[in-house]
């Protein structure tokens, strides 16, 4: 099935592709939105894996205050030209990312970005809970392994489902914004800050 004109408009107002994707898209789906939708976001995964090694050294450092003022996000998200990082969609994303960093509070950018120790008390609790199930150490094993996965799910940056469409992680947002852009695209570094933070970890250093 050819796709429509009508297909070909909605798929670009949702997607930001360019036209002619947006028709190879749907011709290779039958002219269904949402299964070119994922051929679009397969093509930019590819399209990403080629740009990943680039040198990404422009971008822009974002300040957010969430209302009320008790909670702010630093962000920094490199790209490889000045021309890239005055774009609209590029600054929107990179206020979206730091809005979903005060929202959901994650602790590292990457899974490697995870300190060792922090790490390595989890598995020690989730170990401790698998045994206690009696189950063989095999199963324990993989019970821990699925356990961690979900623990970068919850508090890695590129794993968590962004707040603002869940059904796409970070990541996917990257890997979307920069085979549209067509350039290289990282999350650098993030601060998140809340109020009464410190106070709290004096009081439990004092403790």
């Amino acid at each position: 099935m050819a796709a429509s004109a009508s297909a070909v408009k909605e798929l670009r107002e949702i997607s930001g592709a360019g036209m002619m994707d947006c028709k190879r898209a749907l011709d290779e789906a039958g002219n269904d939105i949402k299964k070119a939708m994922d051929v679009l976001r397969k093509a930019g995964v590819a399209k990403a894996q080629k740009k990943a090694g680039r040198s990404a050294s422009d971008g822009m450092v974002l300040p957010y205050i969430h209302p009320g003022s008790k909670l702010g996000v630093l962000l920094e998200v490199n790209c490889e030209t000045d021309f890239v990082a005055k774009t609209e969609d590029f600054q929107n994303m990179v206020r979206d990312i730091a809005m979903h960093i005060a929202a959901s509070g994650p602790i590292a950018v990457n899974k490697e970005d995870v300190a060792a120790d922090v790490l390595e008390s989890e598995k020690e609790i989730y170990a401790d809970q698998a045994r206690k199930s009696g189950k063989p150490e095999n199963i324990i094993e993989k019970m821990i392994e699925g356990r961690i996965s979900k623990f970068y799910q919850e508090n890695v940056l590129m794993e968590q489902d962004f707040v603002k469409d869940p059904s796409l992680t970070i990541n996917d947002v990257i890997t979307d914004m920069v085979a549209k852009l067509g350039e290289n695209i990282i999350i650098a570094r993030f601060v998140r800050f809340q109020l009464g933070e410190t106070a709290k970890k004096n009081q439990e250093t004092e403790a």
